[in-house]
């Protein structure tokens, strides 16, 4: 249970039931769409004219909108009731290492467009960069429809309060201000989040997430450039104190082992990141210039990798066990410190799940402290790639169906 702060609490009024019936049929309506009024009426246990109240506030804020005429077998016919996404947009922004990725969506995660280029490392010449391309997007694909703001992930230590970086060691940042300056140059809403916790929330609000699976404790592993970890308890991502919890991507798999851009030795990322993988098969010993070499001169991806295992390359296959078994080395950590549920993950790697699950369910086995600890289910993300830019949509869309925080 959570406690209530007698220095730092929210008093009811008498507005709050009304705020949490209004989003409990946002989510209801979220959920079963097309749904009717009678239905929502059932769904809640309250009547008919309480629903219509609702309903017609949602309405004339523009949350939901009336579909067609349905037939049901007596009485009046009802105006089925959606959640209104299309005129609503999004723009989901993906700093990396390599690559800096835009796209634009609608309220419902569905892509309109999508761009990139290669990262700008200077702050303020990268802002300038975004803004023009995202003043462009929306010129060219938003006739008509209002953008509801900006969701930027960022690979590193975030307060997602302040829209301050404090520290983003692939991008070499540390204490930079980012969402401030987006929103001078864009004059659009700017949220900023770390790429894990980005990745949860949209396991959370965009995919088949709590609402329908019922797991509220998780951890969300994406692996790109860098490593990046999401820790969901009881449906909530969890922040720390200082707002950088969840860095597993950092603990020390090896005191020994490669540099990592953090500037530490033996880090998981340093392992098993996407670059950790292409510089395994390409024989080189993995540090932060061998990192920068391999964006600047090598064409080899980690899906070239992938695809030449597929295609029997050998030292390709060797890379990938090798990964998977350091992810393996990774996970348990996580299940035994936190004990999750489940374990998903995201990102260019789960192309190869035939050849990383067997090495990481054999390290998970051999050091979780539990026989069911041992069995904690890990699974590759559902629905495909970007999962980072559909972490970014959630930053913006996911509030509106937020319960309140009250107490």
């Amino acid at each position: 249970m959570r406690t209530i702060n007698p220095r730092d609490f929210n008093r009811a009024t008498r507005s709050t039931s009304r705020q949490i019936n209004r989003l409990i049929l946002l989510n209801l309506v979220r959920e079963f769409q097309p749904i009717s009024r009678a239905d929502l009426a059932r769904r809640m246990a309250v009547g008919r004219g309480m629903v219509t109240t609702l309903v017609k506030e949602l309405l004339a804020e523009g949350a939901v909108y009336e579909g067609a005429l349905t037939d049901v077998p007596r009485g009046r016919r009802p105006k089925m009731l959606h959640v209104q996404t299309r005129d609503r947009l999004v723009v989901a922004i993906d700093i990396r290492f390599s690559r800096t990725y835009l796209l634009l969506s609608d309220f419902g995660g569905n892509q309109l467009a999508l761009e990139s280029f290669g990262t700008v490392f200077d702050p303020g010449q990268l802002l300038d960069e975004l803004a023009m391309r995202v003043r462009r997007l929306l010129r060219t694909h938003a006739a008509g429809a209002h953008c509801e703001g900006i969701g930027i992930v960022i690979p590193g230590m975030v307060d997602r309060r302040s829209g301050r970086v404090f520290n983003a060691p692939q991008l070499g940042w540390r204490d930079v201000q980012v969402r401030s300056g987006l929103v001078e140059r864009t004059g659009l809403p700017v949220h900023i989040e770390n790429s894990g916790a980005a990745c949860a929330l949209a396991h959370l609000w965009l995919g088949p997430g709590e609402r329908r699976s019922g797991i509220r404790d998780f951890v969300y592993v994406t692996v790109s450039d860098g490593v990046g970890t999401g820790v969901v308890v009881n449906g909530e991502v969890v922040r720390g104190h200082g707002h950088t919890a969840g860095e597993f991507g950092h603990i020390p798999i090896g005191p020994d082992g490669p540099r990592c851009l953090c500037g530490a030795q033996g880090c998981l990322e340093a392992h098993t990141s996407n670059l950790a993988t292409v510089a395994r098969y390409l024989g080189y010993d993995f540090s932060p210039a061998v990192a920068r070499e391999l964006l600047q001169q090598s064409s080899v991806t980690v899906d070239d990798v992938i695809r030449r295992a597929g295609g029997g390359d050998e030292r390709a296959r060797a890379a990938l066990l090798e990964t998977g078994r350091y992810l393996g080395f990774g996970f348990s950590v996580m299940v035994n410190a936190l004990n999750p549920a489940q374990i998903i993950i995201g990102g260019e790697i789960t192309a190869a799940w035939n050849l990383i699950e067997a090495p990481i369910r054999a390290e998970i086995g051999r050091r979780a402290l539990t026989r069911r600890a041992a069995e904690t289910p890990v699974v590759p993300a559902p629905g495909g790639g970007l999962p980072r830019l559909r972490g970014a949509i959630a930053l913006v869309a996911a509030p509106a169906f937020a319960a309140p925080q009250v107490g």
